[in-house]
């Protein structure tokens, strides 16, 4: 490891540390270094806040001056509350820029290096590049398509059982993973099941850790269905917003709107229109989906290609039986030459189970 990628790994954690805070900005963390030692360092912690290049060079003060300062983003170059990253790097002084990544926004990307440039600093970029993408995959998306980055989480039994054949389901994995649920939860600004999982589980949909935030709840439900004592509907412990159909329950939807529930009218007749969902999602500022429905629910969205990254945690046990439900159902694939294959994917250990985590691999886009 060279010392550009040292001081560009540490502004990585610095990022890191703020995942789940910052939605839906960019996690980006920054480092100054001036004759060899560090002399500020900095995260962008929430939207609205200071950028992490201004946490650092307040940090560094004057002896900023003269030093090299690594970003794991571009500096911005527009007007925001704090003013543009990349005119106060100038102001500050500093001989060298070193980027990780451009912003990945198409009407942005690479002014802030021209500014920089124009003002005669030594500009690198590309250290560390892959890593700094992959801790943005979610803003990446969003702010090119404005649809929030879907992620398709499930425990499964090792024949990919999700509940017994009477519908048992607690618990396929150790408390260690459910753990790491909780904390996936806290992290996405949305999260999503269908109104069978609301009728059959009556869950909270909450995220139960320290210091945490609970997502949107999101709930599919194409005639309102869901009753009027679920958790969702009457804990406040978190905002719920129902995506329905135009052949909905009109009573029952007077009946959510009064209750303080958000219900939205998607297109579809028999099914929610999924893409449509996405799209008041993304208008919403919601940038990131954590989809735990069911089998069904979970295939629609496989099946129109919705989906942008799996997680499945794989208990070491084995239910069996045709009436077992899985986590992926719906009609799936008649060759398989049309299987849908998963790319990037790692494996690691989580207590006593495996955690799977792969982005799969479309042939062509699909669409509702």
């Amino acid at each position: 490891m060279n010392e550009h990628e040292h001081y560009m790994r540490m502004a990585i954690e610095n990022a890191r540390a703020m995942k789940g805070q910052t939605d839906p900005n960019p996690l980006v963390g920054s480092v100054i270094v001036n004759e060899n030692r560090i002399v500020g360092f900095g995260a962008h912690m929430k939207a609205g806040e200071p950028h992490a290049e201004i946490h650092a060079l307040r940090m560094a003060g004057e002896k900023a001056q003269g030093g090299t300062i690594y970003v794991t983003l571009e500096p911005c170059s527009h007007h925001g509350r704090t003013g543009p990253c990349a005119e106060a790097i100038v102001k500050a002084g500093l001989k060298k820029v070193v980027i990780a990544t451009l912003d990945p926004n198409p009407i942005v990307s690479g002014r802030g290096v021209e500014i920089l440039a124009n003002a005669g600093i030594e500009v690198e970029i590309g250290i560390c590049e892959e890593e700094s993408r992959k801790m943005n995959e979610v803003f990446n998306k969003f702010i090119v398509t404005k649809l929030p980055f879907v992620t398709l989480k499930s425990a499964v039994t090792l024949d990919g059982k999700i509940a017994t054949s009477t519908s048992d389901s607690k618990w396929i994995t150790s408390e260690v993973a459910r753990k790491e649920v909780h904390q996936l939860r806290n992290e996405h600004a949305g999260i999503l099941v269908g109104v069978n999982t609301v009728i059959k589980d009556d869950p909270e949909l909450t995220a139960r850790i320290p210091n945490g935030k609970n997502p949107i709840r999101i709930v599919l439900d194409s005639s309102l269905r869901i009753p009027m004592d679920a958790k969702v509907v009457q804990d406040q412990k978190a905002p719920t917003w129902i995506f329905t159909t135009t052949n909905h329950d009109a009573a029952m939807k007077n009946k959510f709107e009064e209750a303080g529930i958000k219900v939205f009218v998607t297109s579809g007749e028999k099914h929610v229109n999924l893409r449509e969902t996405l799209q008041i999602l993304g208008e919403n500022f919601v940038s990131s989906l954590l989809l735990e429905g069911g089998g069904e629910i979970n295939a629609a969205f496989m099946e129109h290609h919705l989906i942008d990254k799996l997680v499945l945690y794989v208990a070491p046990k084995v239910i069996g039986g045709k009436m077992s439900p899985s986590f992926l159902e719906g009609t799936g694939v008649m060759k398989m030459s049309e299987a849908i294959e998963f790319e990037d994917v790692s494996f690691t250990k989580v207590g006593k189970d495996f955690k799977f985590v792969g982005y799969p691999k479309y042939d062509e886009e699909g669409g509702q």
